[in-house]
């Protein structure tokens, strides 16, 4: 892809900028699909019921929650955008089953870590019982989670992770309440503990058995399948299995084969071979005399982050009816040869089901960039000053390349010398200031001609660096963790064309909390494309697709706490309710979970400024204000407030 080292103003006899270009831009005509798009004004709009009608104005949203006193940043979750994921999901696997004549279902789950929010979790049982959608537990606290909220006796609640004996147990009696809780066994071990619960209470649980699959995975979660995956059980351990139940009467309690080949399938002929592989298993049990019934594929079903249609990490080569084809297709064609009925098809398709129906919105305070202004020229300054003044005036399109070269050679000289003591602060400011003047006078040539090869370097060294209102820690720490990727753009003036190329910045003192990977038109690039800053009016980027996993594995680093969330929903009348409002962490709350007392702090304070009014260093109304800021400041949220707005 071709970078543009800057964006202007059209000029005269160019078509004016246009939405539909911002769209192609920043590649929300792939990946926003079918929820994300720009309207005439330059907004981003969302219509969280897709195909199905109704719009918001993301703009016009965020102005009336801020009027709720809901500051920035802010996250908020569509939940229409769920209910319709869900539909999508159900619906693609009714169509293959329809389109291959499967004579079982099809039966989803959640899992619980992909989002353990009361309200998503909630949401999604609701709006999930007509097709008896259950849920995931990987932990004990997970568990006791699914069981309050879980209430469909005809949903499966899939008990996978570490299980002690209480966490048995606890499965073991959810039975009696109506529940249909699965207990899978994915250590050699657990099948013994499995056991030894069911005699002690008299009663078993429904169980299942994870394979551990040798087909090999792909991506970042490559090793999740094959010899070194971190659970599941061998071919010659899961024979052992089926023993070991059947010499204690419990093989007619095993009715499900779970698998699990990573989070991020993006290569469906990986996904194809483990489903030959797991297929076959299935019918093997079967013939052991395993009664089974249900088949769960895991998770794995990919996001297109990036809207490429790739086998590549942020994307995907498929589409999720592709995906529900060959799960039915290839089950059935294991099956049916060996006379074995087809079972229910389970996934826990947790990343596809939540991405797209969060939106972290946060506003730019100021942005950094290059001093580009020709210093004044005095008498009898030192030859390096000189030189790079006449190079600025002899830079012309012939000789772009050679420009930048010797402004690089002579910036390198002005350092060396001030180095060595031959160049004083003052003068090599001034080449400092004049090597830029250079850089900005060879990028305005080339934003009118095709970019060399060794000149790409110079739009890096010109980004600007916009400086946003949130934590990368906190809200979308995969950029950080595993280099995930993403859709970053402003979410108004989109009718109007960038300015500035620029990298992001979040509010914690470190490095790596910056974004300098983003998707655009043609593929990935290290700068995105950005506006400049208007004094006195806001700013607003929206980060999009990372409703799954985000809010859950964020972290207080630089105690920046959670943001504030709601839950908005279409009205049946028009417009949209506020379902639901989260408030955020406060100063407090952040300093309470690492064991700071926030009143012991507030004291401490309030005894030193009594002796610093004592010794005459701070006056009454000087200590008033100090402990009035941070009592506010205790009770606010840790992020910076709605008036740090663009100056």
């Amino acid at each position: 892809m071709q970078t543009h080292l800057s964006q202007g103003q059209p000029s005269p006899g160019e078509t004016t900028w246009t939405a539909a270009e911002s769209s192609r831009l920043y590649g929300l005509e792939h990946w926003g699909q079918p929820y994300f798009s720009i309207n005439e004004r330059g907004h981003v709009i969302v219509q969280p019921r897709a195909e199905w009608g109704g719009c918001l104005d993301l703009v016009s949203l965020v102005q009336d929650l801020q009027a709720r006193n809901l500051s920035l940043p802010l996250i908020i979750r569509f939940d229409d955008i769920l209910e319709d994921r869900l539909t999508k999901l159900h619906g693609a696997f009714e169509r293959a089953m329809a389109q291959y004549s499967y004579e079982g279902k099809y039966q989803g789950v959640f899992p619980i870590k992909c989002h353990q929010q009361r309200h998503v979790v909630e949401h999604l049982v609701r709006v999930g019982r007509r097709w008896n959608f259950g849920l995931e537990a990987g932990s004990k606290a997970e568990l006791l989670v699914a069981l309050a909220l879980l209430d469909d006796p005809d949903a499966l609640l899939i008990c996978n992770g570490y299980k002690d004996n209480r966490y048995l147990e606890t499965a073991i009696l959810a039975r009696r309440l109506g529940r249909r809780p699965l207990a899978v066994i994915e250590q050699p071990h657990e099948v013994h503990d499995l056991i030894a619960c069911s005699q002690r209470l008299g009663m078993t649980p429904l169980m299942g058995v994870r394979a551990k699959l040798s087909v090999p995975s792909m991506g970042r979660w490559g090793t999740s399948s094959g010899d070194g995956s971190k659970f599941g059980l061998s071919a010659p351990q899961l024979l052992v299995t089926i023993n070991t139940l059947q010499e204690a009467g419990l093989l007619e309690d095993l009715r499900l084969l779970h698998m699990h080949i990573g989070s991020q399938i993006s290569d469906i002929a990986v996904l194809k071979e483990a489903l030959q592989e797991v297929g076959q298993l299935y019918v093997q049990l079967v013939a052991m005399g395993a009664p089974m019934g249900y088949l769960d594929v895991g998770g794995g079903l990919g996001v297109d982050y990036d809207g490429s249609r790739t086998a590549t990490t942020a994307s995907t080569n498929y589409s999720l009816q592709n995906y529900a084809n060959d799960v039915v297709a290839t089950i059935q064609e294991c099956c049916q040869p060996h006379g074995v009925p087809m079972p229910t098809l389970v996934s826990e398709s947790g990343r596809a089901i939540a991405s797209h129906f969060s939106v972290l919105v946060f506003d730019v305070l100021s942005t950094g960039t290059v001093n580009g202004v020709i210093p004044p020229q005095q008498e009898e300054e030192p030859l390096l000053v000189r030189n790079l003044r006449a190079l600025l005036d002899t830079i012309s399109p012939d000789n772009l390349q050679e420009a930048w070269h010797d402004a690089l050679k002579f910036k390198d000289d002005a350092l060396s010398a001030f180095r060595l003591g031959y160049l004083s602060l003052i003068d090599r400011s001034k080449a400092e200031q004049l090597y830029w003047a250079c850089c900005c006078t060879i990028a305005e040539h080339l934003s009118r001609q095709p970019i060399p090869a060794d000149l790409q370097p110079l739009a890096t060294a010109l980004a600007a660096t916009y400086y946003g209102n949130f934590s990368i820690f906190r809200s979308a720490p995969d950029t950080w963790a595993i280099d995930q990727l993403f859709p970053v753009m402003p979410i108004h003036r989109l009718h109007e064309p960038p300015q500035a190329l620029g990298t992001l910045a979040d509010l914690t003192c470190d490095s790596d909390g910056k974004l300098n990977n983003f998707i655009g038109s043609g593929g990935h690039k290290s700068l995105l494309e950005l506006h400049h800053l208007q004094p006195g009016e806001p700013y607003w980027l929206g980060l999009f697709l990372g409703g799954a996993y985000q809010e859950i594995m964020g972290n207080l680093h630089n105690l920046f706490g959670r943001t504030n969330a709601v839950h908005i929903r279409l009205a049946p009348q028009g417009g949209y309710r506020v379902e639901q409002v989260v408030r955020g962490n406060t100063t407090s709350d952040v300093l309470r979970a690492l064991d700071h007392d926030p009143q012991a702090l507030v004291e401490r304070l309030r005894q030193d400024s009594e002796a610093a009014i004592a010794a005459g260093n701070l006056t009454i109304p000087e200590a008033h204000r100090l402990i009035t800021h941070v009592e506010e400041s205790l009770r606010q949220t840790t992020y910076l407030g709605p008036d740090m707005v663009p100056h």
